[in-house]
């Protein structure tokens, strides 16, 4: 897609530090890093999000995603990861290229993610269930 940056590092017309590469999917690491070798995992061709990806890409993804992991494991001793994808306006996507982050985390790492809980939703779960039928 034109003007797309995630799909120029796949069509490598833009410099990124790969880690690793299929023939449908990449891995490289962020240029805004919140820990070291925060990972962003791309399909090559253009979805927006995880609304129009085909299955198939997203299996593609999961494996290479496990890829990424697996080697951090091995080669660096990284025991701890978060994977997230954030989908949508309203998810803090800034860029419309599905794509997923390998967040490795260390012990004395200070980043909080999902702080703030609702457990009073729980009482609602019948009426979202009913919703979804």
């Amino acid at each position: 897609m034109e003007n797309c940056i995630f799909c120029a590092i796949a069509a490598k017309q833009v410099r990124a530090a790969i880690v690793l590469e299929s023939d449908t999917c990449m891995a490289f690491l962020d240029n805004n890093p919140i820990t070291p070798y925060h990972t962003l995992v791309i399909p090559k061709a253009h979805y927006r999000n995880m609304i129009d990806v085909p299955v198939m890409v997203l299996q593609d993804l999961t494996e290479l995603m496990h890829q990424v992991c697996q080697i951090y494991a091995q080669k660096l001793g990284i025991d701890s990861f978060q994977i997230f994808n954030n989908a949508g306006p309203h998810s803090a996507q800034t860029v419309w290229h599905l794509h997923f982050h390998v967040l490795p985390r260390y012990g004395d790492d200070a980043i909080k993610f999902l702080a703030h809980r609702n457990p009073e939703l729980v009482t609602q779960y019948p009426e979202m269930l009913e919703k979804l039928k």
